[in-house]
């Protein structure tokens, strides 16, 4: 079998990404009795340009397990809306204070902070309702409420992102950069604190879309498959990690234009990055060595999970 190049699978899948849109902006069409700026505010962020790369692993992840795209798409608009509702939260005033997201204002600042966390709060009780009723069968659609929930919950997204922000000295590890340690070692506390905040705040989302696509496909084959499910854990793990490095490295070198949001933030703030702790050097050296550990974890779902295995080195690749 040809193997898929990121670049010709990004062609691929525009169709693809072209129906999650139009499933996103019919599940936000609504009756009157939603409020018309409440209704903007949700679309504005949800519907905004971008890659939709968490729906695209749920309906990539399904197929790798035998499912089909339609039996998919709604967990697929249940992923992005709950990742819709995280970046209108963490963009606040109060958190990471952005006024640029996607290439467009940030919500709070098109609707004001009130409307922008309604939003938000909208779009996260969307997201469960869409899985509770058009997931099926209903077994399958009860554990995909369930692990969306956990991934967004208290121990993982927002666990994460409470760890993200909370200032120097109320338990955080000091940071010393990898460059000023001595004999060149990496600072291994500081490493170990930022894994472990964005395998919750980053990782736990992309591991979610997985598993949600995997529970859809392997339902609409009759049963679990605990081989398969356990080698898209493998794989989740390792892409989520490496794209939030990539993510820290488009921070430092990245075009804004092509990235749509405001770069460099992070370093100004002082945050811990990966970046900021290796070196820009190191931190790609360990994005390679993650993507194709992820690739290499796909091995029991090939030759199904060629487009899986594509999407992942496209995240390697974005932007850099």
């Amino acid at each position: 079998m040809v193997e898929t190049s990121s670049a010709t699978l990004l062609e691929q899948l525009d169709p693809l990404r072209t129906r999650i849109d139009g499933a996103l902006a019919r599940y936000t069409e609504f009756s009157a009795d939603c409020p018309p700026d409440l209704r903007e505010a949700m679309r504005h962020s949800l519907l905004a340009p971008g890659k939709r790369l968490r729906p695209l692993l749920v309906v990539l992840a399904a197929e790798a397990c035998g499912g089909s795209e339609a039996a998919a798409l709604p967990a697929a608009c249940a992923v992005e809306m709950v990742h819709a509702y995280s970046l209108i939260h963490d963009d606040l005033p109060a958190m990471d204070d952005d006024d640029l997201r996607r290439g467009q204002p940030t919500c709070h600042r098109a609707f004001g902070e009130a409307l922008a966390i309604l939003a938000g709060d909208a779009l996260l009780t969307l997201a469960f309702e869409v899985l509770a009723r058009d997931v099926q069968p209903p077994a399958v659609a009860a554990r995909c409420c369930a692990e969306l929930a956990a991934a967004a919950g208290a121990c993982s997204m927002v666990g994460g992102q409470a760890d993200d922000i909370r200032p120097c000295g109320t338990g955080v590890p000091p940071v010393v950069p990898a460059k000023h340690t001595s004999n060149g070692h990496v600072d291994h506390e500081s490493l170990h604190w930022l894994e472990r905040i964005h395998r919750r705040k980053t990782g736990a989302m992309f591991l979610a879309s997985l598993r949600l696509g995997g529970l859809v496909g392997l339902g609409c084959n009759g049963g679990a498959d605990a081989d398969r499910l356990s080698a898209l854990d493998k794989f989740g793990k390792r892409i989520g990690l490496a794209f939030q490095i990539v993510d820290d490295l488009l921070d430092v070198a990245g075009d804004p234009e092509l990235v749509g949001k405001r770069l460099g933030k992070d370093h100004g703030r002082g945050k811990l990055t990966f970046p900021g702790l290796l070196g820009v050097e190191e931190s790609t050296r360990r994005a390679r060595v993650l993507i194709d550990e992820a690739c290499a974890a796909l091995s029991p779902l090939k030759p199904k999970a060629s487009r899986l295995e594509a999407l992942a080195r496209y995240v390697l690749e974005r932007n850099l």
